[in-house]
C-alpha cells in the first residue's frame, strides 16, 4: 500500500527515511527482504540498507522499485528528496542550536568594543561575524584550531577559554599585518642590551624602537587589549613563518609590560622554531625565565 500523499506543511522532529515506505510496501505485498532482492535483482544487504536509511534510492533503484512495487519512479525519487532536504534541514537547526550556545560564552561586547567585531545584538548576525573573525564555518572549530597552537596550563579558575581564543586570533591577524625581516635569533639575543636601555624610557616613547627592534629580528610585536576573564600577560605564535609575540594591554600596563616581554623573549630565544606560548598572570615567575634574558633592573 503507497501513500500517495505528502502533506508539506507537516515538519516531523525526524526525519523518516523512504526505506520505511518500501517496509511497508514488502509487509502489504508479503514479501520478505530477500525476495525483494530477488526482485529487484539486488543484495539483501543493499535493499537492507535502504530500508535502514544508510543508503539512498538512487535514480536505477527507483526505476526498479516502480517496476516491482509501483507506483513510479518519481514518487519514490521525491520521497528521498524530501527525506534528504529534511535531514539537512534538521541538522542545521541542530548546528544553530550548538553554535548559538557557544555564542553565550565569547565576550562578543568587549570584542565589538575594541572594534574587533561589528557591533549588533542580533545572534546570527554575531556568528557571520565571528566567523570572519576567527576564520571558520563554524563556532566548534575554533576551539581545535586555535589549541592546536596552545596548551592550557594556568591554574586560574574561571577562565573565559573562548575569551582566550579570541585574544589569540586577534594576535595572530595584528602579527600578519606587521612587516618584519627573517627571524633570526642570534640578532635577538644581540638585541637584549639594546631592549634593556629602553626600559628606563616611558611607553609612547620605548614601544616604537621596541617594535622597530623586534621586526629587525624578525619578530612581530603587537599590543591587544586585554578581554575579561582572560588573565594573559602575553603570547608568543608563529603564522606564515613569522614570529609573533603579543603583549596584553590592561590597567597598570607599563608595571608588567618588561617582564612579560622579557619572558616572552625567553620563549623565542631559548624553545624550538614554530613553539608557541602562551603567559597567564600565574605562570609569568622569575624560574620560568630562562638565560640571561631578563633585565638586571628587575
Amino acid at each position: 500500500m503507497v501513500n500517495k500523499g505528502v502533506n508539506e506543511s507537516f515538519a516531523p522532529l525526524v526525519a523518516i527515511p523512504p526505506g520505511e515506505t518500501v517496509r511497508e510496501n514488502m509487509k502489504h505485498l508479503g514479501m520478505n527482504q530477500k525476495e525483494l532482492a530477488l526482485r529487484l535483482g539486488m543484495s539483501t544487504k543493499h535493499v537492507s540498507n535502504i530500508i535502514n536509511g544508510k543508503e539512498p534510492i538512487t535514480y536505477e533503484t527507483a526505476l526498479k522499485l516502480e517496476t516491482v512495487i509501483g507506483p513510479t519512479a518519481q514518487f519514490w525519487m521525491n520521497l528521498e528528496t524530501n527525506y534528504q532536504l529534511h535531514k539537512a534541514r534538521l541538522e542545521k537547526e541542530d548546528g544553530e542550536t550548538k553554535e548559538l550556545e557557544i555564542l553565550k560564552e565569547i565576550p562578543y561586547r568587549s570584542m565589538s568594543e575594541h572594534g574587533w567585531v561589528p557591533n549588533t545584538k542580533d545572534r546570527r548576525k554575531r556568528l557571520e561575524n565571528l566567523y570572519h573573525f576567527f576564520g571558520v564555518t563554524s563556532l566548534q572549530a575554533v576551539e581545535p584550531a586555535v589549541q592546536a597552537m596552545f596548551r592550557k596550563q594556568t591554574a586560574i579558575k574561571n577562565v573565559s577559554d573562548f575569551g582566550v581564543l579570541a585574544w589569540l586570533r586577534k594576535a595572530e591577524l595584528e602579527g600578519l599585518a606587521v612587516e618584519v625581516d627573517a627571524f633570526n635569533r642570534a640578532k635577538l639575543r644581540r638585541s637584549i642590551p639594546k631592549f634593556r636601555s629602553l626600559t628606563l624610557q616611558d611607553p609612547e616613547d620605548f614601544y616604537p624602537e621596541m617594535q622597530r627592534l623586534c621586526a629587525e629580528c624578525g619578530v612581530a610585536l603587537v599590543l591587544v587589549p586585554a578581554l575579561p576573564k582572560t588573565y594573559i600577560c602575553g603570547a608568543t605564535l608563529w603564522r606564515k613563518d613569522k614570529a609573533i609575540l603579543a603583549l596584553s594591554v590592561r590597567d597598570k600596563w607599563a608595571d608588567m609590560v618588561w617582564f612579560t616581554f622579557f619572558h616572552e623573549l625567553a620563549h623565542l630565544i631559548n624553545h624550538s622554531k614554530k613553539e608557541s606560548s602562551v603567559s597567564y598572570e600565574d605562570d609569568v615567575s622569575v624560574e620560568e625565565i630562562e638565560g640571561n634574558t631578563m633585565p638586571s633592573t628587575f
